[in-house]
């Protein structure tokens, strides 16, 4: 289900997992990534599903905010990946990060 952040973020303080649901995400399987983010049932974070975040080209794509860490080409195999190192261990998953957007980490 696609939601609106910008409705969305006026109603929690709690940090959100934007998980893109548009065409070519869902076509890359996002129905998928979405429901292992709401399986690993991570509580200090908001699971939600969004409407397209531009990013069509590598996707499926994920958005840790408010911090702003995009994650591209996310597979439901990496979620747990993801929710362990960074969710809760607080360390970015350098291999998924999206290389246009977090250039500074050499790619």
């Amino acid at each position: 289900m696609e939601t609106d952040f910008t409705q969305h973020s006026a109603k929690t303080e709690k940090p959100c997992v934007l998980v893109c649901q548009h065409k070519s995400c869902l076509a890359a399987g996002s129905a998928e990534v979405l429901a292992a983010f709401e399986q690993a049932e991570v509580s200090e974070f908001s699971v939600i599903g969004t409407t397209c975040q531009g990013q069509c080209s590598s996707g499926p794509t994920v958005r840790i905010v408010p911090e702003e860490t995009w994650y591209c080409r996310v597979k439901p195999q990496d979620v747990p990946v993801i929710v362990e190192e960074h969710l809760q261990g607080g360390k970015l998953v350098r291999a998924k990060l999206h290389p246009r957007i977090h250039m500074s980490f050499g790619y």
